[in-house]
């Protein structure tokens, strides 16, 4: 990863922190951007912005600003409540696809072009792409047709490499808002029930991104990483 440069859009908290902290550690110039406000606690030595994934303009200034770079990582995604579909209110859903699918769809449009050679694309689905579960209606679709652009962009973008990462339960924001000791007693039960005994940190995940941007013969792929979660 020396000298690379490493551009990870949700990245600010969470799975796409980690992804940017252990990318940087591996001796990548790294980018990371994110729609809330750079952390007050950031490192010096990760370059970070906001950026809104659902402002088609703003996602082509973000590319054209930094020019020529090596991997994309892609981890931003809305929080939902799972939801069944008489409860369902339809222009909630169509938001978090706008985040979650169109916003990695805009990213990869304007930054294929500015990949070097021997570069990729890194997506991020879900679990509930291939588990069903009542109540996950919107979240199993857009993880779905995440996995799918992934497979479909790996051939079309070729030698670009694409692959996708599927997370199971991971401890991060992503769970909402909610107090340090409600969301280690949610880890706790949700980990009983998993064959590894605990929910997924951000390293776990982030190890895995940083392997399929090294890893120049994997295309097309969706790596699962969830404690077992789909067993």
């Amino acid at each position: 990863m020396k000298d690379q440069i490493v551009v990870v859009i949700g990245g600010l908290s969470g799975i796409g922190r980690a992804v940017a902290e252990q990318a940087a550690a591996a001796g990548a110039r790294v980018i990371a951007a994110g729609r809330r406000a750079v952390p007050a606690d950031w490192p010096a030595h990760i370059g970070a912005a906001q950026l809104d994934v659902t402002d088609d303009g703003a996602v082509q200034r973000f590319f054209a600003d930094i020019g020529a770079f090596d991997h994309l990582v892609l981890t931003s995604g809305p929080v939902i409540p799972s939801a069944r579909l008489a409860e369902q209110e339809v222009a909630a859903a169509m938001a978090a696809f706008n985040v979650k699918f169109f916003g990695q769809l805009r990213a990869v449009k304007y930054a294929a072009p500015r990949l070097r050679a021997g570069g990729s694309v890194t997506l991020t689905s879900g679990l509930l792409a291939r588990k069903a579960m009542a109540g996950g209606l919107v979240k199993a679709t857009m993880n779905a047709a995440v996995e799918t652009m992934g497979k479909t962009l790996a051939k079309e973008l070729a030698p670009l490499r694409v692959n996708v990462v599927s997370p199971g339960m991971v401890e991060t924001g992503m769970w909402g808002p909610l107090s340090d000791a409600d969301r280690k007693a949610m880890a706790q039960r949700a980990g009983a029930g998993l064959p590894v005994g605990r929910v997924g940190q951000g390293d776990d995940l982030a190890q895995v991104y940083l392997m399929l941007m090294q890893n120049g013969f994997m295309t097309g792929t969706v790596v699962d990483v969830d404690g077992g979660g789909l067993l």
